[in-house]
């Protein structure tokens, strides 16, 4: 072989590759990410429903409606 550098990583690579799908292979958990911005978030969609709500339009008082 020419290269036997780039064989062994090749090996390596293909021998990784074929036991990553084996029932006992080695499992990196995914630990589940702490919400940092929860709170402010909901405060924040809280302030512009609010706001939201006073800016909307109101119908005016009074006003006919068609029947």
């Amino acid at each position: 072989m020419e290269l036997p550098t780039g064989y062994i990583t090749a090996l390596d690579a293909m021998n990784r590759h074929v036991n990553s799908a084996r029932p006992n292979a080695p499992v990196q958990v995914e630990h589940p990410r702490r919400a940092l911005l929860a709170p402010t978030r909901q405060a924040t969609a809280l302030a512009l429903r609010r706001l939201a709500d006073r800016i909307q339009p109101r119908p005016l008082p009074g006003t006919p409606r068609c029947s």
